[in-house]
């Protein structure tokens, strides 16, 4: 059966997130200097992996984050980013633009906890986790029938050379579980796929697959780990399983999960 390698990427640091100010969707800042960094950082890491999509959250600092990783891309520069809402970040209402502790003295007074409590105009963690699986659930079926379409072409040299970009590069970083090879059930690719979002969007995406699909996770990636916030630029890769009869709940494999060896050379602005 099909199976598609799904790369995820967070967005680069703002200058905002430096003083831990909340941005959601209605602040939409661009990335600091340290944030072009890390995006080309990251670009750099992933330059030899070929991406068949690419999807976007359609605020500037993922836009930046996107253009940044596949400047560097050796195949993949003219690829067409899609930007979608779906995978904006959280809404957080009257908080957005306050400082975090702000937003914390406002659970704490409802009697409540981050990251549950949810501010006048926000969204729920609820509202947020049907966001992240409507795009799931679009982005499998999208990829299921663009393989039927493709059926009837031969499409064992694609799929080869998807897995071999995708092993060239994440055979590296081991010691956080990002070893990828015949081993791990990539064979049989038929997209790769990469997405730029944000922390707080993504780690309820990450429990989506953990509690709901089972994500079967590598031996150095704990459930705690999986549920909390990635940091700017930290890489996940998931291969994601299509078996017959369950198009609509496929089998999730985390390979890795925020990966940031790419990001060791990248200097901190002050």
């Amino acid at each position: 059966m099909p199976k598609l390698a799904l790369k995820i990427s967070i967005c680069g640091e703002t200058r905002l997130n430096k003083v831990k100010i909340l941005q959601g969707q209605g602040v939409d800042e661009p990335l600091s200097e340290t944030g072009f960094k890390q995006a080309a950082a990251t670009g750099v890491f992933l330059r030899n992996v070929k991406f068949t999509h690419a999807f976007s959250s359609d605020l500037t600092r993922t836009k930046q984050t996107m253009y940044g990783i596949l400047e560097k891309s050796k195949f993949c520069k003219d690829l067409t980013v899609k930007y979608d809402l779906r995978l904006r970040e959280r809404k957080y209402g009257v908080a957005e633009g306050k400082a975090l502790s702000e937003l914390r003295a406002m659970a704490k007074a409802a009697g409540e906890e981050c990251p549950a409590f949810t501010p006048p105009g926000g969204e729920t963690l609820d509202e947020v986790k049907m966001r992240g699986k409507d795009f799931f659930g679009f982005l499998c079926q999208l990829i299921l029938k663009e393989a039927g379409q493709k059926e009837q072409f031969s499409q064992g040299a694609s799929s080869n050379c998807l897995e071999t970009s995708l092993a060239e590069v994440f055979t590296l970083g081991k010691k956080r579980g990002s070893e990828f090879n015949s081993e791990s059930g990539a064979q049989g690719l038929v997209a790769s796929v990469l997405v730029v979002s944000h922390g707080a969007y993504m780690r309820s995406l990450f429990g989506y697959f953990l509690t709901d699909l089972m994500c079967s996770l590598p031996a150095t990636v704990s459930k705690s780990e999986l549920a909390s916030v990635s940091p700017n630029t930290g890489i996940s890769l998931f291969i994601i399983n299509f078996e017959e009869g369950r198009e609509f709940k496929p089998t999730i494999q985390c390979i890795c999960m925020n990966l940031q060896d790419h990001l060791s050379a990248v200097a901190e602005t002050h």
